[in-house]
């Protein structure tokens, strides 16, 4: 086995979660979900273009169907959730404190020239050049809940609110998916006053180093504030993937499901 490929209990928990496979009685041979996906970590780890994937996962030009058909329907997110949701059921998700934080992500040249219908493909200029902004919220134990993605001269402030109102878990059949945490922790970019009032008003523990421009009013939790580590770790985890270290992607969607699957690959 491929040190990329999926092991044996991955597959297993990863299997009963993907689309049903087509019978291959009539027409050309269909891939297997498990060869295929093995050739997609196999392009997210080593950031290679697509035709140089190993001729052994299949025709790349299949694999790259799959690839982007599977994020048009969603099943990315889904078998994201999926795990989230299983680890909510076992007790290993923490509710007690939570992370937030954001990377800029250099994208390559290849990047560039898409067609953009909606006007936006979360690429842009900042100080780190052409690039996205990666903005990422973690539980206490460092493993990935949210991942969003912008243009890289978007202050992360402004993706505070999503980052917190995203779905994260549906606690069961009925009532309102789970999303808030009992704490709240990140540097102090994402001090401000309209976010404190939000923190406030939802019950929320505000771990949050105020400004040189604000008023030091209370006290700071400096304790909670040093475990911010496992978020700065969690990170450079994510970038270890060469498809996330550097964007590839014309397309912002295909770029957040890459993260999404190295996401998915933390849980497992």
């Amino acid at each position: 086995m491929n040190r990329h490929e999926l092991s044996e209990q991955q597959w297993q928990r990863l299997a009963p979660l993907l689309p049903k496979e087509h019978s291959a009685k009539r027409g050309r041979p269909y891939h297997s979900h498990r060869q295929i996906l093995n050739g997609i970590l196999w392009l997210l780890a080593t950031g290679a273009p697509w035709r140089d994937i190993p001729e052994r996962y299949g025709p790349w030009s299949t694999i790259a169907n799959r690839f982007y058909r599977w994020q048009r329907q969603g099943v990315w997110q889904y078998l994201f959730l999926s795990l989230l949701r299983e680890a909510e059921q076992q007790g290993q998700l923490d509710w007690t404190l939570h992370f937030v934080d954001g990377t800029v992500i250099r994208a390559h040249q290849h990047a560039a020239g898409a067609w953009q219908p909606n006007g936006d493909e979360a690429l842009g200029r900042s100080r780190g050049g052409f690039s996205t902004k990666l903005h990422v919220r973690a539980d206490r134990h460092g493993k990935p809940l949210v991942v969003l993605i912008t243009a890289g001269q978007v202050h992360e402030q402004t993706m505070f609110l999503p980052l917190l109102q995203a779905e994260v878990i549906q606690t069961g059949r009925r009532g309102r998916p789970r999303h808030r945490p009992q704490r709240l922790c990140g540097d102090k970019g994402y001090s401000s006053r309209r976010n404190r009032r939000y923190l406030q008003a939802h019950g929320i523990g505000i771990v949050l180093p105020r400004k040189r421009n604000e008023r030091h009013r209370g006290t700071f939790d400096r304790s909670a504030y040093r475990e911010r580590n496992v978020m700065e770790r969690l990170i450079n985890r994510l970038k270890q993937y060469r498809r996330i270290a550097t964007r590839y992607e014309k397309r912002g969607c295909y770029f957040l499901a890459m993260v999404t699957l190295a996401a998915l690959l933390i849980w497992l």
